[in-house]
């Protein structure tokens, strides 16, 4: 798993925290998601590659992803190890590069390479058999996006097969759309199968490379596609168990202030488009030992999700509340997330809002209410979603 990254874009989420260590949905981490993932599909021998502010990440992957030492299964950080040399990882595939001691070891014929910070579900069994029946050097998951917004993703041009992966153009301004579907194209996920030896040779090869950026999706799959090695497996025919018609598909990058809000206000909806209750796919996480939530004082909350430890004495609507939230008599708390341990005042007002871990709203205190007010305090998003660090100082 890739998850060295700085999440820029993220800010001030990421400010003290890797993105992958970034709460999302109240009691998970975004690292959770993709966990889940391999590990529901019998992937059990992980090694999580991070670098950036990882101090969070590591500690919640060795108290939370705990697997059987006897049957040789385990989920471990792994830190730059600085074996070529002291640097730190170039890029996604310097960090692979870097830590081929890890493959060497356990010799494997394939190697997953998934990124750790998307929310989704996946059964990495039905890309992993897609992958050995093509004989491909790589397979990279794609997905349907907007032609208009292929800037933020690889491109994936298949082949008149379907499977093929004739271009990969990384977040290309004015790509080709696809034969079928002009409007759309395909996506790349960030999520690769590799046969070992092509992965070897295609990291020895970008080594040598001095114009290399050294990156999974910039270098090693255009080399992969140009000597037709790579092949492309298209999401929407994964299934898992337990889902539904509205999440099947379901694929966030949530690498934006807006696209994280948005991806919470998938989580709340009469149906959601992506939903937690899953049991028979689960993302598994550990939230800590609390009591339930309380509601009293006449605190109410609606189309939300609240969490274990939170005590609701003021009205909350369209809001996602992690542990630990408490919320005052007065206050409201309208289409906003709330990370651990906040607090909202009597009488304070939050309106479309993230606010990370320990931020205390005083009493009467507003967020939300006065745009111009919030522009010179808390960082604004693009789509005016305010974002305020961890334990940031409201006045």
């Amino acid at each position: 798993m890739l998850a060295g990254g700085e999440g820029k874009r993220l800010m001030p989420l990421t400010a003290d925290r890797a993105k992958p260590a970034v709460t999302f949905g109240g009691t998970y981490r975004l690292v959770d998601f993709v966990l889940s993932n391999l590990v529901n599909g019998d992937i059990l021998r992980i090694c999580v590659l991070t670098q950036y502010k990882s101090h969070s990440l590591d500690r919640h992957i060795t108290t939370t992803w705990r697997m059987s030492s006897l049957l040789g299964n385990y989920v471990t950080p792994v830190p730059a190890q600085q074996r070529l040399g002291p640097r730190w990882y170039l890029g996604s595939a310097d960090a692979i590069l870097q830590s081929l001691n890890l493959i060497h070891d356990e010799r494997p014929e394939y190697v997953v390479v998934f990124g750790a910070d998307h929310v989704y579900r996946m059964d990495p069994r039905q890309m992993l058999a897609q992958h050995i029946e093509s004989g491909a050097g790589v397979t990279v998951a794609g997905i349907r996006v907007p032609r208009a917004e292929s800037s933020s993703f690889g491109v994936i041009t298949p082949g008149s097969d379907g499977l093929t992966v004739e271009r990969f153009l990384e977040k290309p301004a004015d790509p080709p759309g696809l034969a079928d579907d002009p409007d759309r194209v395909f996506a790349s996920m960030g999520n690769y199968i590799f046969t070992t030896k092509a992965l070897v040779e295609a990291l020895m090869r970008d080594a040598e490379d001095e114009d290399s950026v050294h990156d999974m999706g910039g270098s090693i799959l255009p080399q992969l596609t140009e000597r037709g090695e790579a092949y492309l497996y298209d999401f929407s025919t994964n299934h898992v168990p337990g889902e539904t018609s509205r999440d099947q598909g379901y694929w966030r990058d949530v690498g934006t202030l807006d696209a994280y809000y948005d991806a919470h206000m998938d989580l709340i909806a009469e149906r959601p488009a992506f939903n937690l209750y899953n049991r028979q796919w689960p993302i598994y996480t550990h939230s800590g030992q609390l009591s339930p939530a309380r509601f009293n004082a006449g605190g109410i909350a609606g189309e939300s999700i609240i969490s274990a430890g939170c005590l609701i004495r003021g009205q909350v609507t369209r809001s996602v509340l992690s542990p630990g939230v408490v919320v005052d008599p007065g206050a409201v708390v309208q289409g906003s997330v709330l990370h651990d341990n906040v607090h909202i005042g009597r009488g304070a007002v939050v309106r479309g809002a993230v606010l990370d871990k320990n931020v205390e709203v005083p009493p009467g205190a507003t967020i939300g209410v006065n745009p111009e007010r919030d522009a010179e305090l808390y960082t604004v998003s693009e789509n005016g979603v305010i974002a305020l660090g961890k334990g940031q100082l409201v006045p």
